[in-house]
């Protein structure tokens, strides 16, 4: 009982200390938006009809010629009193926007999520415990390339091979539009971004939990363990990899800003109607209300990642509940 207080407690700490961290954030993004060259009116001066005169109306109409730390006001207002603004494109509660967006988002990076950590395991145990090895070193030029190369040319390669040579996989989309619901059909969509997104996780999990694991093999109580005899396997799984386990909660939290980036670039890629693909639209069209709430929606799922692995480690260190006792 006692463990679980101090960990309400901790827990409470963090999110407290969450609020002056977002209200950060949300002045660095609005400034940054705001300032930008460019503008909501910027696409109808191109016209040749366009007059000074229209263009102040519009910004007038949107509350664009009011100084920026009055409109920035009025916008946490709006959010405290729950209205996130309205699109400039359509003219949709901002909120709605972003809300029907959210679960392909979250479909793409949970599945991209899971994949890098089952793929990125093995692929560590396999090469930490084959040392010079041929397989080893393919295996560790593969997840070097994993994590040089960008995810917007793994993504055009994969759609030049498996849609276009191949035609194995769609191209683009998240279904096959008119047809009835099928689960087949969803997984053809989801499996080339999917693995698209994971891939630079995986290459990287993998590299380090193969040298944590080496680390950790060279220790005197895994010499101890397989003087007593124990199988290679039993000593791998069960002593060696389950100390591992704070580097990989380390990494599935620091991890999650990184697939935030790679999911707006793979959605762009791929078509996915997710928040990334959303950002995209909303930088070229300048539609500051979307972009900025979007913007912070991904700010407090980052945030929250961040602290829920930070959880999982004090629940898997006993030091740092030692340490929130003192």
């Amino acid at each position: 009982m006692v463990g679980w207080a101090l960990m309400h407690r901790y827990v409470a700490r963090r999110l407290l200390g969450l609020v002056p961290l977002l209200f950060g954030i949300s002045v660095v993004v609005f400034g940054l938006v705001h300032t930008a060259p460019g503008g909501p009116t910027a696409v109808y001066a191109l016209g040749p009809d366009f007059t000074a005169q229209q263009q102040a109306e519009i910004e007038r109409s949107l509350g664009l010629d009011r100084p920026l730390p009055v409109q920035y006001l009025a916008w946490v207002g709006g959010v405290l009193s729950g209205s996130w603004g309205t699109s400039y494109k359509d003219g949709r509660d901002v909120r709605v926007v972003i809300l029907e967006r959210i679960p392909a988002t979250l479909t793409l990076m949970g599945t991209a999520y899971a994949l890098s950590l089952l793929i990125a395991v093995p692929v560590g145990v396999f090469t930490a415990t084959r040392p010079r090895s041929v397989a080893r070193y393919v295996v560790n030029v593969l997840t070097l390339l994993g994590i040089s190369v960008p995810t917007f040319w793994t993504g055009l390669l994969a759609l030049m091979v498996f849609s276009a040579w191949l035609g194995l996989l769609p191209s683009g989309g998240m279904y096959t539009i008119g047809a009835p619901f099928s689960l087949l059909d969803r997984l053809r969509y989801l499996v080339m971004p999917a693995l698209v997104l994971a891939f630079v996780n995986l290459a990287m999990w993998a590299r380090y939990i193969h040298s944590s694991l080496i680390e950790v093999l060279q220790e005197d109580y895994i010499r101890t363990a397989r003087a007593k005899g124990l199988a290679s396997r039993v000593v791998v799984f069960r002593h060696a990899l389950s100390n591992t386990l704070l580097v990989i909660v380390t990494l599935l939290g620091l991890s999650l800003p990184g697939l935030f980036s790679g999911a707006l670039v793979t959605e762009a890629i791929f078509s996915w109607p997710g928040n990334g693909r959303l950002i995209i639209e909303s930088l070229l069209g300048r539609n500051y209300p979307v972009l900025i709430a979007d913007f912070m929606v991904l700010a407090v799922l980052a945030v929250l990642g961040n602290l829920a692995a930070d959880v999982a480690y004090a629940l898997v260190d006993p030091r740092i509940r030692v340490e929130a006792r003192g």
